[in-house]
């Protein structure tokens, strides 16, 4: 039961207002993939449930057009 611990942390929004979630805003959508290339947790986003739908869809329909990588094999 820790979780007054929790809400008293307040964090600031990873995605400001202006910020439009579009899988052609490749600057916003390189932030919520991880080094190897997967898409990064909410809990690790800090975003709303909703946020997180549209940022997946976002990053896999950019994939798909070939505007971010499926993998990132750099290393």
């Amino acid at each position: 039961m820790n979780q007054g611990n929790r809400s008293s942390r307040r964090r600031s929004p990873s995605i400001r207002s202006d910020e439009i979630i579009d899988y052609r805003n490749i600057s916003l959508l390189r932030r919520f993939v991880g080094e190897q290339g997967r898409i990064l947790s909410r809990c690790v986003n800090r975003l709303a449930a909703k946020q997180q739908r549209s940022i997946a869809m976002a990053i896999k329909r950019a994939r798909v057009l070939a505007l971010l990588p499926f993998l990132n094999n750099d290393n």
